[in-house]
């Protein structure tokens, strides 16, 4: 009998091969290029890396959140780019859809996007509510049986490719979940955006003019889409976590590498005390992070609706990413500001971990709220 921690022991070992193999030769060329690799996409697809928390009978692999933050993880060390897009794809969209959806939805998209025969992206931010997100303007308006739906996205990853977007709209004064497709009449995308990091992960804007969308698309129950959306939104900041937890360990790596390789004064860098001093505070950091990432998966299966630790995870793994790629350069000197040794694609990868997925500031604002509704519930901090 195989036990739990052997699966996932495999599965971390599959997709260090994984990325070894197809991601770390490419890395490189989707930042210098803003390359998405379609065909590497698929192939996770293949490995059954695209539907992990997704049932078997639906082409998933049915590894639940441990399954996907280790995916991230392993990702985010080599191409935190390639993660970002596995991670708008298989969480906020396919996951989000195979636990809201209804049972013709989950059979008829969900093997599609198990499979990497569809791509995946989530419809939420648009040009006049980023951190306000549920103050959105597209809305969709009930004619018979169907629904018209006009507005735009912005600023979504995976939008210049895919084919199915999980969108979210307003119903009045409620909110609403769709399925739209890239084929829907009505339907465009708008300029792919030119970023400073996360290269490769494409990133663009949707529009939706007069777009007819069928009741059967209608994610969840009609003016219920809140929910869905703050229960997304809470999941996606755990399993962002990893990426950026990953990042970390990566720049860490390539530190410590550089430090016992590069010479000065006649001495390897590791031998000086300051050196050191980095070092240690830069493992210490990392290490505090990757633990609160992992025990925040343990409260997201309690409770999904959990803001406090998953908002306090991708906070704190989001700074220290950050903190460690400027310390990495900071050791590198000179060669770590040019494109050769790749620090400098962490650096600017990680800054996108305090803004994407909510502010850091709107993650601070979260978790102080959490706090003072336990105090005033009775409730201690666990």
């Amino acid at each position: 009998m195989i036990h739990d921690d052997e699966i996932y022991d495999q599965l971390r070992n599959n997709v260090k091969e994984f990325v070894r193999r197809e991601v770390e030769p490419i890395a490189k060329k989707m930042d210098l290029e803003d390359y998405f690799p379609v065909d590497v996409f698929k192939k996770m697809g293949e490995m059954g890396y695209l539907g992990i928390t997704v049932g078997e009978d639906y082409g998933g692999s049915d590894l639940g959140y441990l399954g996907q933050a280790i995916i991230e993880e392993e990702l985010g060390y080599s191409s935190p780019s390639l993660a970002l897009s596995y991670g708008a794809h298989s969480n906020l969209t396919l996951d989000n859809l195979y636990r809201n959806g209804s049972k013709d939805q989950r059979e008829e998209y969900v093997p599609k996007l198990s499979s990497g025969k569809y791509i995946g992206s989530l419809g939420l931010t648009e040009p006049m509510s980023g951190s306000d997100a549920l103050n959105m303007k597209t809305t969709a308006v009930r004619n018979g049986n169907k629904f018209i739906i006009n507005g735009s996205k912005t600023y979504i990853t995976n939008a210049p490719y895919a084919d199915l977007f999980l969108t979210y709209t307003r119903m009045g004064k409620d909110h609403s979940a769709f399925i739209i497709l890239a084929t829907d009449d009505g339907f465009s995308r708008g300029k792919k955006f030119d970023k400073m990091g996360m290269r490769g992960s494409p990133t663009g804007e949707i529009f939706f003019q007069d777009l007819k969308v069928p009741e059967n698309r209608l994610v969840g129950k009609e003016n219920e889409g809140k929910k869905i959306i703050l229960n997304g939104l809470n999941s996606e900041r755990a399993i962002l976590s990893f990426i950026f937890v990953g990042l970390a360990r990566r720049a860490l790596d390539e530190a410590i590498k550089y430090s016992v390789e590069r010479k000065q004064f006649g001495e390897s860098l590791y031998k000086f005390e300051m050196i050191q001093d980095k070092l240690a505070t830069m493992y210490t950091r990392y290490r505090a992070s990757r633990l609160l990432a992992y025990d925040s998966l343990k409260h997201l299966r309690k409770n999904g609706m959990d803001v406090k630790n998953a908002a306090a995870s991708v906070l704190y793994s989001a700074q220290v990413s950050e903190y460690i790629a400027r310390e990495a350069i900071q050791i590198f000197g000179g060669a770590g500001y040019m494109h050769d040794t790749g620090i400098d694609r962490l650096m600017r990868d990680a800054i996108l971990g305090q803004i994407g997925a909510g502010t850091t500031e709107i993650r601070k604002k979260l978790i102080s709220g959490a706090l003072i509704k336990e105090y005033r519930e009775g409730r201690n901090i666990d």
